[in-house]
């Protein structure tokens, strides 16, 4: 069951003016991050039923909260942290489970966290003796020594030998598969580094205790670190070559719809998925009309062809910063020029170049933004060959003509500058339908503020006399991006539901974006890395979708242009459905806390 709280824990005053939800949505933040500082061991059930408790608690008081006669925005803050807060249960739910599926890959965990949790005893304080400390470190490496051989045990077992080894008990073999290997080798490497704090925190400060826990704290974690390093690499395959295996963990439908809830999408993974591939089917018939005006008639427009010959057109070894550099320029031109959006002079000037290091690059293959700085993906002398060749070609003028403005202004550098300034406490809700959203809604409007009639497929805006995209290179170099977007829903949600494997992931990026199989490797590896959400790369798309409904509701019927950018970028990183609601204001949605997503943006 759910541990419970002490009053101590949960006092903090309820919101009642309007004005209030700020402040109360500070002090929740401060809060939080104060409760699990404290409560800082990982893999621990006791430890997770407490943060669920803290949080139940917390979300049980602010839905006693009466948003009858507050403000649309207040409310929204208050469907906002409702969200923040039945989201980090979930994700707790879904640690829980993980955790019982490694339950015996970590018993060492049972030895470990009471010596930790007890060296934060203050009330009254709790000592664990040096002499049954040592005890209880001896004892590790035997615990280790049984698993290891059941794990083993399971290894040597014949295919129909395993299919009735199921239920062979507490002591049979153990049927490990390599996510899982991957998770607990993972969770045992923090434990290990649990360990060392605990001992590092005595060792030097309390006379007698290495006499007794040296040797033994040793063993233990030469059989912890031993017992990571062989569910790593003999079972899950991952040795740091460039040849490992990618392998994630997907987090399945039911959480995924949890997350869609929390994220304010009135939808399901599968809309989702049919949404990207009618984009991506958009995509293609103009990446033909693109081919076909540069030259490449074969099959109706081959496109692949032509995106092959748009890659050649690189920038020369060495300057690739500059060219970046110069294409920003040009973007704060274009959006100050057309009065697309107020760029602040400050946002203008306080950023910065940063070039990647190759080992960034293999998680970071393309361009990236920073806090004040683009991250600029180019060949570094270390490099081999072919990675010097295909990092050129993924990183050519075209699609870095596209990715720049994307990255900076209009795109992130501009949102991240309004965020920290307009509304700052709702960064703490940041979701990628609007962080990413943002950037690709600007990738959207460029495309339809660029000239097309040397094309014989066209959106349905009017030609530009000022267009951003200034041939069918050009054209072509932005639907690659676009592409991009729409697999990117496919692959990472389908990867989560369980219907594709990361190698899956790779050849998919290959044949039907043109990625280069290197940049595409890149790109898995950082989908089901564990950094990002597992939404987060399909917010690229929806949320650029949600952005580009929400303008053709608004502009010109209620305001213009750059008022509507303007009015969105003061609203704070929040989900769209949201924006929406706070754009509209009486006219919108009656929010209460227990309102759901319901806008069928499509």
């Amino acid at each position: 069951g759910v541990a419970a709280v002490t009053q101590s824990e949960l006092a903090m005053a309820r919101p009642g003016q309007a004005d209030d939800l700020a402040d109360y949505i500070n002090r929740f933040a401060e809060d939080s991050s104060t409760f699990t500082r404290y409560h800082s061991t990982r893999w621990s059930e006791a430890s997770i039923d407490r943060h669920e408790a803290f949080l139940r608690a917390r979300l049980d008081e602010l839905m006693r909260l009466d948003l009858e006669p507050l403000p649309s925005t207040a409310r929204i803050d208050a469907v906002l942290l409702r969200n923040d807060i039945r989201g980090d249960i979930a994700r707790l739910q879904l640690g829980r489970r993980q955790l019982a599926d490694m339950a015996d890959l970590l018993s060492v965990r049972t030895i470990i966290v009471p010596l930790e949790e007890a060296r934060w005893k203050t009330n009254p304080p709790h000592v664990i003796e040096p002499r049954a400390a040592a005890d209880e470190l001896a004892r590790i490496p035997g615990l280790v020594k049984t698993v290891r051989e059941r794990v083993e045990a399971w290894r040597r077992l014949a295919p129909d030998e395993k299919s009735r080894a199921g239920a062979s008990g507490a002591d049979g073999p153990l049927a490990v598969d390599a996510v899982t290997a991957q998770r607990a080798a993972g969770a045992l490497s923090s434990l290990s580094a649990t360990l060392r704090t605990w001992y590092d925190g005595r060792n030097a400060y309390e006379p007698g205790f290495g006499w007794w826990c040296s040797k033994p704290y040793g063993e233990a974690q030469k059989a912890i670190d031993d017992f990571a390093k062989f569910l790593r690499e003999d079972i899950a395959g991952v040795k740091g070559k460039p040849d490992d295996p990618l392998i994630g963990d997907p987090i399945g439908r039911e959480a995924l719809l949890a997350e869609l809830r929390n994220e304010c999408v009135a939808a399901t993974p599968e809309e989702l998925i049919e949404i990207g591939e009618r984009e991506m089917a958009w995509c293609i018939e103009q990446a033909r009309a693109a081919a076909r005006a540069m030259g490449f008639y074969e099959g109706g427009g081959d496109w692949k062809a032509a995106l092959a010959k748009v890659k050649e057109d690189t920038a020369p070894a060495g300057e690739q910063g500059a060219y970046v550099i110069g294409v920003a320029r040009e973007a704060i031109d274009f959006v100050k020029r057309r009065d697309l959006v107020t760029v602040p002079p400050m946002c203008e000037s306080y950023w910065k170049p940063s070039m990647l290091s190759a080992e960034s690059q293999r998680t970071l293959p393309f361009a990236v933004y920073f806090p004040q700085a683009i991250g600029i993906a180019s060949p570094t002398d270390g490099m081999a060959h072919d990675d010097k060749v295909m990092s050129m070609r993924g990183n050519n003028r075209r699609f870095t003509r596209i990715v720049v403005p994307h990255e900076l202004i209009p795109g992130h550098h501009l949102q991240s500058f309004y965020a920290a300034r307009e509304k700052p406490y709702r960064r703490r809700f940041s979701t990628p339908f609007y962080v990413e959203g943002w950037a690709l809604y600007w990738e959207m409007k460029l495309w339809d503020l660029s000239e097309p009639a040397s094309l014989d497929t066209v959106p349905a805006a009017a030609p530009s006399a000022d267009p951003w995209a200034k041939s069918p290179e050009d054209r072509l170099g932005m639907l690659f991006w676009r592409m991009h977007r729409c697999a990117r829903i496919t692959v990472s949600l389908k990867f989560h539901l369980g219907e594709m494997s990361p190698k899956q992931m790779i050849d998919y990026l290959m044949e039907n974006v043109g990625h280069e199989r290197a940049n595409a490797t890149a790109e898995v590896r950082r989908y089901i890395g564990g950094d990002y959400g597992p939404l987060y790369q399909a917010g690229y798309m929806i949320g650029g979708k949600q952005l580009r409904a929400l303008h053709a509701e608004l502009v010109p019927a209620r305001m213009t242009e750059k008022q509507f950018n303007d009015a969105v970028l003061r609203c704070g990183p929040i989900p769209i459905e949201l924006v929406r609601a706070e754009l509209l204001g009486a006219d919108g949605p009656a929010l209460t806390l227990e309102s759901e997503a319901s806008w069928r943006f499509r």
